[in-house]
């Protein structure tokens, strides 16, 4: 995406996450900045794979530009909602965030096995949060062209 585009198009980001503490703080993070977005939150993987499949009540959710996924979900793993959205021709460009607290290396492998576009451990301290937060914006919605909407 380039910066005309980002300018005149508003970011979709869906966030896969169940802890509502995490869900403040990266709500917090991505309204401070400049950049147009919309922040989605599921908080459990059967509710992330049916807004991207528009079913039921979220039959008007837009598709995300970019998903933040947790793995450690409710109902449905982050590993079940990857593999998922790989599958589906609809859905497997969407790029996709691994946002686990896990640094085991049986998770990193499995989410690249799963075709994930990155592994981001979730840092204890709030300030390394917030920067790994902005890291992540920066890159995934200002420097990377994302695949057309």
């Amino acid at each position: 995406m380039n910066m005309t585009e980002t300018d005149t198009r508003q970011v979709e980001i869906l966030l896969v996450e169940d802890n509502p503490a995490d869900v403040r703080l990266i709500r917090e993070t991505f309204r401070d900045f400049k950049i147009r977005n919309s922040l989605r939150v599921a908080q459990d993987g059967v509710v992330a794979m049916a807004m991207l499949k528009k079913e039921g009540e979220y039959f008007s959710s837009p598709k995300p530009d970019v998903i933040l996924l947790d793995l450690n979900l409710p109902r449905k793993s982050g590993f079940e909602v990857l593999e998922e959205l790989r599958r589906d021709p609809d859905l497997k460009r969407i790029p996709v965030v691994v946002l686990s607290s896990s640094d085991a290396e049986k998770d990193v492998m499995k989410s690249y096995d799963l075709n994930a576009n990155c592994y981001v451990t979730k840092p204890v301290g709030l300030d390394d949060f917030i920067r790994i937060v902005m890291s992540i914006e920066n890159f995934w919605l200002t420097v990377v062209k994302l695949p057309p909407a």
